[in-house]
């Protein structure tokens, strides 16, 4: 099970590896829009972790550019193992 960790209140959910972060985000309280990587309104903060996350898609280097790597749109991403703390 991977760990997704919200820097604000430090509230931790567990999810399974390879799941998409979303529906948890958005429960904590993440705005979302569009849900499809091109409106950016659910654009995180990655504090720790960046290398348990599944690779930038390509929506997200189009809107958040190719070297971008402390910003993740969390519509696109999935947590794919370990912990990963966030913000917003």
């Amino acid at each position: 099970m991977a760990k997704l960790v919200f820097e604000h209140n430090k509230e931790e959910s567990e999810l399974p590896d390879n799941s998409p972060i979303a529906e948890v985000c958005e429960d904590a309280g993440v705005p979302f829009a569009c849900t499809e990587g091109v409106c950016g309104t659910c654009v995180i903060e990655v504090k720790k972790g960046h290398e348990n996350l599944s690779k930038p898609t390509q929506e997200e280097k189009d809107f958040l550019g190719d070297g971008a790597c402390d910003e993740r749109l969390a519509c696109q991403c999935k947590i794919r193992c370990g912990t990963v703390e966030i913000s917003f």
